[in-house]
């Protein structure tokens, strides 16, 4: 596992962050450090951006926290590989777990694709990027994985890279191990993993699917699984053999 402080709180922040500069916080975080976390002035916390690593801060402010003062890089930045995590939305708590998975799994992308048998009509985008920064200030991620604004799915295949690489995660396929079937593709140009509604794809849709350029039908195994769980399976599956789990960027 790699080496991280995770017993000091992590905050991001929108704004630059450089030896001896200062970052003023909003009310929320003001809140969040003060009133819940019980931290006063001179408390260390680490923050983020999602540009310049990892630094830690002091906090400034006599009646409550209002700001933070830059005092050293304990991170320099990364990246995300180029893996971006295609889906069929969920709704309201299960979404937010499948969001907060994703981040956790190293996703750098989240796509939500609007499909025939799409469980939920309306998309919160603004609280699934909530749930990206949450999970990267909890797991030591120092970037920001970018959430994309629902798409029809025909509307997302016909504006994807020719050249990426796309993983059909597809409930019929035929059952093979899904560990062999990786291992035979090329991921040079990035990755889109897509999984589907609960309720599957559409007959049309999985034959528009099965047209698409480099594309890879997987199967996650013997039991079917919740769109939730499939995530997780499917991007562990997917690091594990071309993503950086290995010391590799897909």
């Amino acid at each position: 596992m790699p080496s991280h402080d995770f017993r000091g709180p992590r905050l991001f922040v929108d704004a630059p962050l450089a030896q001896d500069g200062r970052v003023e916080l909003d009310r929320d975080q003001s809140n969040y450090l003060g009133n819940v976390l019980r931290l006063a002035a001179g408390a260390e916390v680490l923050a983020f951006n999602g540009r310049d690593g990892e630094w830690q801060a002091a906090i400034e402010g006599r009646k409550r926290p209002d700001g933070l003062v830059i005092l050293q890089q304990t991170r320099p930045q990364d990246r995300l590989p180029d893996l971006a995590y295609v889906f069929a939305p969920l709704k309201h708590a299960r979404l937010d777990y499948m969001v907060q998975k994703a981040i956790e799994m190293g996703a750098g992308t989240l796509q939500p694709v609007l499909t025939r048998f799409t469980q939920a009509s309306r998309v919160n985008t603004e609280r699934m990027r909530a749930n990206v920064v949450e999970a990267a200030e909890q797991c030591g991620i120092l970037s920001i994985a970018t959430v994309a604004e629902p798409a029809p799915l025909e509307r997302f295949l016909s504006q994807r890279a020719a050249g990426r690489l796309l993983i059909f995660c597809d409930e019929a396929a035929e059952l093979e191990n899904p560990i062999q079937s990786l291992q035979g593709a090329r991921a040079a140009e990035g990755i889109d993993v897509l999984i589907g509604p609960e309720g599957g794809f559409a007959e049309e849709e999985r034959a528009l699917l099965l047209r698409q350029p480099k594309i890879l039908r997987l199967a996650l195994g013997p039991r079917i699984m919740r769109a939730d769980t499939a995530a997780v399976a499917a991007l562990a599956l997917v690091q594990a053999v071309l993503g950086d789990w290995g010391g590799k960027t897909a």
